[in-house]
This record gives structure tokens, C-alpha cells and sequence, in this order.
């Protein structure tokens, strides 16, 4: 079965840190783009941030940017969102996708995990 598992989210104080992970099975996705969206209730699906192929090529909203960093072990088929400095403002949840063009746009992704929640207080 091909999927993506979230984990990793929970609460955490204005200013903390937490590290998502997102675990792909099924197949190889060396070969894709593997993405970083987040959704806050009655908000639409942003997207946070982008890796394709090695740890070089990553892009960032620019919400997040120079406080979050993407990041992937191909040998463990295994992506990760590390995330510093949060803002009440990212409390949202947090879902990680596959896709196989190199875009912020969420539609670009076929495959979705279940979300994890993360929220920060302030």
C-alpha cells in the first residue's frame, strides 16, 4: 500500500520548536516532489515548503521561511519538516504530500497523508 504518514505535531509555546516527520511506504519517492501543506480551520491549504531530489533543492512560503527547514532521507524513504521560532499563526494542520512537478500549488500532489496537528500558543 502506497502511503504517507504524518507524525510529530503537537502543542507548543510561542517560540518553541517542533520536528514533523512524514514516512512513505509502498514504493520508491526518490524521485519525487515532496511537499509541506498546512490548513487552519476555515482556511484553505497553503502551501509551507518543497523538496525535490536532494536536500539542495527545497523552496519556502515565505511565512516560514529561515525558521523552518525541509529535509529528506532517501534511504529511509522519509521526509521532515523541521520547524523553529513558532508563531501562534502556524497553528494548523500539517500535511505532507508526493507529487511529481515541482510546484507550490496543492492540486500538483496526488498522494496526501492524514495531517497531524500542530498548535502553538501563545
Amino acid at each position: 500500500q502506497v502511503q504517507l504518514v504524518e507524525s510529530g505535531g503537537g502543542l507548543v509555546q510561542a517560540g518553541g520548536s517542533l520536528s514533523l516527520t512524514c514516512a512513505a511506504s509502498g514504493r520508491d519517492f526518490g524521485n519525487s516532489v515532496m511537499g509541506w501543506f498546512r490548513q487552519a480551520p476555515g482556511k484553505e491549504r497553503d502551501f509551507v515548503a518543497r523538496i525535490r531530489g536532494s536536500n539542495e533543492n527545497t523552496n519556502y512560503a515565505d511565512s516560514v521561511k529561515g525558521r523552518f527547514t525541509i529535509s529528506r532521507d532517501a534511504s529511509k524513504n522519509t521526509v521532515y519538516l523541521q520547524m523553529n521560532s513558532l508563531k501562534p499563526e502556524d497553528t494548523a494542520v500539517y500535511y505532507c504530500a508526493a507529487g511529481l512537478i515541482d510546484s507550490p500549488r496543492h492540486s500538483m500532489y496526488a498522494l496526501w497523508g492524514q495531517g497531524t496537528q500542530v498548535t502553538v500558543s501563545s
